[in-house]
């Protein structure tokens, strides 16, 4: 978000830079607000000097023993035309702010230009696509056929896009978390945290989810809280309104959380199996950097992501996203895509991004350097990684001729010896 007096100064400049992105923002009424709010602001300067004028003047009549009920009413008078025009500011400023609070961010010089995911850049890829003797089966069928994930109790449970996992399929989703959390921070030197799940409007605007993404989100009934649609939101809020010592950067946290998605707009896409869920769980990193540093933090962040793949020996490929494809509030975003031999393609399975400034400005998290003031820090966010998306990767890259799946031999420690799960396992 950009204040006020930065976006009247800087009007031109910040639509001219975000393009199309800027393409949703209501740019005539921005721009007419902005100009009422400098001219009431004038106005409301011009009779706050005409009331301290005339209270002096009050004052001296008073002093000199003259009738000076006739320039009291007069200043009482401006007094209740200042209140008036004080609330109507404030209407003003709050129709601004929200407006404000639409504006996606600036992406970084390195991102490419271009309007779809058809715009992408391949950076790199990982690891060789497996062959079979035989035709893949997607991974609900694989799922399904081991009984290990079972989407039609769930959907009568809670309706469609949910899911329930059995036996070895929870055994191997939580397997999952456990390991990833254990590089996360045995490798790479995050510290994990456990946040709440439901957090307040606050910490949701703080990141970025609202006010525009409001249809994503799940609302509580009878409170004015939200379910978190990623970790990064409560993560990010944990140091909202403080001001840190830079030598405490980064600061570098993991959490394992579910998250909760409305996937409004979504009807028709994948709508079988775990690609695109209401409820699914996912690790995440969370850093907040020194603005010199966060490039660095970015490739930092990313590799851990990548990490967590290459033990998995999962094949994947890294894309830096191009403008149009660039989440709202996001300067620059890599995405690993995991392959998928079911659909022959890559998925996405991790967003790692780079907000800068961002969401520092919206949620008041700042440093104090060493020398000089006080600063707006950047922060950080990346997948590291999805766990449903991630069973769907082993299920399909791992699945065998006769309908077993094997496991990774990373993770077989975690799922105590197992190295397979076969349909007997599911009897």
């Amino acid at each position: 978000m950009y204040d006020l007096r930065t976006l009247r100064d800087q009007f031109d400049s910040i639509r001219d830079q975000l393009g199309g992105r800027g393409k949703d923002v209501d740019w005539a009424g921005l721009e007419k607000l902005l100009h009422t709010r400098t001219e009431m602001i004038t106005q409301v300067e011009t009779l706050r000097h005409q009331l301290k004028k005339g209270s002096e003047e009050v004052g001296q009549l008073k002093r000199n023993k003259q009738p000076a009920e006739e320039a009291m009413t007069a200043m009482r008078t401006v007094g209740d035309t200042i209140n008036t025009q004080e609330d109507l500011l404030r209407t003003v400023e709050e129709q601004l702010t929200d407006l404000a609070l639409r504006i996606p961010n600036i992406t970084h010089f390195t991102v490419p230009q271009g309007t779809a995911e058809s715009d992408n850049v391949e950076m790199r890829r990982w690891g060789d696509i497996p062959t079979f003797p035989f035709t893949p089966k997607p991974h609900w069928e694989l799922g399904e056929s081991l009984g290990i994930l079972d989407f039609e109790r769930a959907t009568k449970i809670a309706g469609a896009r949910f899911s329930i996992a059995i036996g070895l399929g929870a055994q191997l989703e939580r397997a999952l978390a456990t390991f990833m959390l254990d590089v996360h921070i045995q490798a790479h030197g995050y510290i994990e945290v456990l946040p709440p799940y439901l957090v307040n409007r606050t910490s949701m605007i703080g990141t970025g989810q609202l006010p525009k993404f409001e249809s994503d989100l799940f609302h509580l009934r009878d409170d004015d809280l939200l379910l978190i649609p990623t970790a990064e939101v409560p993560v990010t809020n944990m140091y909202r309104d403080e001001i840190l010592p830079e030598d405490s950067l980064p600061i570098r946290h993991v959490a394992n959380t579910p998250c909760f998605r409305r996937e409004a707009g979504s009807y028709g896409q994948d709508t079988r199996g775990l690609i695109r869920m209401h409820q699914f769980h996912k690790v995440e990193l969370v850093a907040f950097s020194h603005p010199e540093h966060s490039y660095t933090e970015l490739e930092r962040i990313t590799n851990s992501a990548e990490s967590i793949l290459q033990s998995l020996e999962l094949p994947y490929r890294l894309m830096n996203l191009c403008t149009g494809d660039t989440g709202f509030s996001a300067a620059k975003t890599y995405d690993l895509e995991v392959w998928l031999p079911s659909q022959e393609k890559y998925r996405e399975i991790s967003s790692c991004s780079n907000f800068e400034g961002f969401q520092a400005r919206r949620a008041n998290i700042r440093f104090r350097p060493k020398a000089g003031k006080v600063e707006h820090i950047h922060t950080l966010n990346g997948s590291g990684v999805a766990l449903g998306r991630t069973v769907v990767a082993i299920l399909e890259n791992y699945q065998q001729e006769d309908g077993s799946v094997k496991i990774p031999k990373a993770l077989q420690p975690y799922m105590y010896g197992v190295e397979a799960i076969t349909p007997s396992q599911a009897k």
